[in-house]
This record gives C-alpha cells, sequence and structure tokens, in this order.
C-alpha cells in the first residue's frame, strides 16, 4: 500500500517535552478523527552534530533542546489535502492555539512525502 507521509522536524526545550507530548497526543487524535492513517512523534537518542549536516544542526540545535521528528500517514495526497484542512477548521485545532505549541517554529521544518518502499 503505497501511503502519503507529512514529515515534521523541530526543536523542543528539553523542560516542555511534557507540554510537547500533550500537544502532540491532542493534535494527533484530531488528525486521526479526521482521517489520518497514523501519527508518530519520536525523540532524538543517537543523532550527533555532522560535519555539513545533521539532525541537531537543521534545527540549529541549543543545548537544552532535543530534536522531534513528527509523522503523519494519508492514503494519498489528495487525502492529506483534505484532512489537512478539516483539522484546521476543527474548533478543537482552533482552540489549541499557536502559543499552546511549545516549539520554535521558525526553526522547524516539513514536506510531503509519497512513499518508495514500505515493508
Amino acid at each position: 500500500m503505497s501511503r502519503y507521509i507529512d514529515v515534521y522536524v523541530l526543536p523542543v526545550k528539553k523542560h516542555k517535552i511534557d507540554d510537547y507530548r500533550k500537544f502532540a497526543e491532542a493534535s494527533g487524535h484530531l488528525w486521526r478523527q479526521h482521517g489520518a492513517l497514523e501519527v508518530v512523534e519520536v525523540t532524538a537518542d543517537d543523532v550527533k552534530p555532522g560535519v555539513h549536516t545533521s539532525f541537531p544542526q537543521s534545527v540549529k540545535l541549543d543545548a537544552d533542546e532535543i530534536v522531534v521528528v513528527s509523522w503523519v500517514a494519508f492514503r494519498s495526497r489528495e487525502d492529506r489535502d483534505k484532512i489537512k484542512r478539516e483539522v484546521m477548521k476543527d474548533p478543537l485545532f482552533a482552540a489549541m492555539g499557536p502559543d499552546s505549541v511549545p516549539v520554535d517554529g521558525q526553526r522547524m521544518f516539513w514536506g510531503g512525502f509519497q512513499s518508495l518502499v514500505e515493508l
């Protein structure tokens, strides 16, 4: 089954990781309620700064932060676009507001990916 995946990479203050977890769980439930197939959030465990590029360098990681990578899976890009519109209009998502997201959004990045291999 080929899927479409939105991937997010972001820095989270270590002392705010529980706040981020609560936000991720609440927003993840919304994505699932509107039709996303899967929502996964992972924290960096074995990611060292590289010479030219790395996860820490990608978000200009500070010493008191951790890299979080998340993905949301959909049946297709079209399905993702429809679900994303629905989530953005959902009153529960609007109620979360930008202040509820405990990350520096200027250093986060994301993109949509077409599945290539899934075993």
